[in-house]
């Protein structure tokens, strides 16, 4: 085999293997490796594939994540179609801008924010040439209408995840999941903080974020379920770190003001859209 497709292969597999620590190559040498990997298989048609070698998977019962909402695994569902529309917008906006990631938040819990993320997420991850990393990034103790991450949609109690790694408990090699649904890997949010704006404002969760955002430039979109930017600082510090911000609206619900108010904080962020939730005219 020559050096050009040893090469080649080595980058390959880099790529193809999920989870962190990260690969230790010269990152210009295997970024480009990579990009000439990624339109080699787009020519082909061919489908990005992941090894999960570290990744923990986990077979969640499609009858649970249909009694969820998690529409986006279920071509027969309307709201399918609809947020097949917002991916298609999403991921247009992501290449003008050139980036791979958003920060999915609403002015006021309960708008429907984690619905829409992990939706969007399981969109995604059906694309042929993308594959998806949706963190839980609503570290607060959730209000008394605010669904969970976990329990309400995935069906399952992740005690660990976001959380344990900014306080020094894991790594994030032990904390991501398969839900069962290719190239889709979850990070929990873990257990609630006091202090979550501070962590998630941490040199610590910086470095997360842009290691994440490195790792597989080409092909991986990294989502942001995060807490409400109205009722906590926690959205608009992890807004520093995204490439834009998804803002969802929840008609007869969020106000003019409230929207002015939240454009205001997020002034210095893109703002890839908004999604108006809980319609009477549609599903999402």
């Amino acid at each position: 085999m020559s050096k050009i497709k040893k090469a080649l292969e080595k980058a390959k597999e880099a790529r193809q293997t999920d989870g962190f620590p990260f690969a230790q190559e010269n990152k210009g040498e295997l970024k480009a490796l990579r990009s000439e990997t990624e339109k080699r298989e787009l020519l082909e048609g061919a489908e990005v594939k992941i090894n999960y070698s570290q990744t923990k998977i986990c077979q969640i019962d499609p009858c649970v994540l249909k009694q969820n909402k998690v529409f986006s695994l279920f071509e027969e569902s309307k709201t399918t179609d609809q947020v097949k529309i917002l991916r298609t917008q999403l991921l247009n906006k992501l290449e003008e801008i050139g980036g791979n990631s958003f920060l999915v938040t609403s002015a006021y819990p309960g708008e429907g924010k984690t619905f829409i993320s992990i939706n969007l997420g399981v969109s995604i991850a059906q694309e042929l040439d993308r594959t998806v990393l949706l963190v839980d990034a609503d570290l607060r103790n959730p209000s008394f209408n605010h669904c969970s991450f976990s329990k309400d949609f995935w069906g399952v109690d992740f005690d660990t995840g976001l959380s344990d790694y900014l306080t020094g408990k894991s790594d994030i090699p032990d904390l991501l999941l398969n839900p069962g649904i290719k190239k889709l890997t979850i990070l929990p949010g873990g257990k609630a903080l006091s202090n979550s704006a501070e962590l998630l404002g941490s040199s610590k969760m910086e470095a997360l974020v842009k290691e994440m955002k490195d790792r597989y430039r080409g092909d991986r979109i990294i989502i942001f379920d995060s807490p409400a930017i109205l009722t906590c600082s926690d959205a608009l510090v992890l807004s520093r770190y995204v490439d834009c911000v998804l803002l969802v609206v929840e008609e007869e619900k969020t106000s003019g003001d409230d929207l002015k108010r939240v454009m205001e904080l997020l002034k210095d962020t893109p703002i890839a859209g908004t999604v108006l939730n809980k319609s009477k005219e549609k599903n999402v």
